[in-house]
């Protein structure tokens, strides 16, 4: 199934997304990776609404004249798994990045209906032609992995866990 999404995410929304949909986001997401992760947590104040939000990893690239962001691919999520717990807590919907999650990950999404989506790697120029404009909002001094904030447009992933329980890691999964 398809899902043409806007952000702010809501709890409805998460809901319905089931392993192995297509997903397609537009509106406003966040850039973090591992020491932005680490900030956001003990620094415990966003410069940005963290409720509903989605947070992309991805350390993006120097953008080339005219273009507002470079190569835009996703990261190895698994580096944030620990990280990503007390900010789904606080309100974080959606997780971009690639690869499988730890099972404590997995049970706090669960438990803080968030939702883990995969984007495809290896196709970093195509995903940075569905963002339409990039600024740092946070942390400057870590160059790549700064915060910055994303608007996008129908920014393509795939649901990689849902509430269910399923993965699309599994040979088990419903879909």
């Amino acid at each position: 199934m398809k899902h043409y999404l806007d952000t702010p995410i809501t709890e409805n929304i998460v809901e319905q997304l089931v392993v192995g949909d297509q997903v397609f986001i537009s509106g406003k997401i966040y850039t973090a990776r591992d020491q932005a992760h680490l900030r956001l947590v003990k620094e415990n104040k966003p410069d940005f609404d963290i409720n509903g939000s989605v947070i992309y990893y991805v350390g993006p690239t120097p953008a080339r004249p005219g273009n507002p962001i470079g190569s835009s691919g996703p990261t190895s999520a698994y580096r944030m798994d620990e990280l990503a717990i007390p900010l789904m807590e606080k309100g974080v919907k959606l997780m971009i990045g690639k690869g499988d999650r730890s099972e404590s990950f997995r049970k706090a999404m669960i438990e803080n209906k968030s939702i883990y989506l995969i984007a495809t790697g290896g196709t970093g120029a195509l995903l940075a032609s569905r963002i339409k404009s990039s600024k740092i909002i946070m942390y400057e001094d870590l160059g790549a992995e700064a915060v910055h904030e994303l608007v996008v447009k129908n920014f393509p992933c795939f649901v990689a866990y849902d509430l269910q329980g399923n993965s699309i890691f599994s040979t088990t999964a419903t879909r």
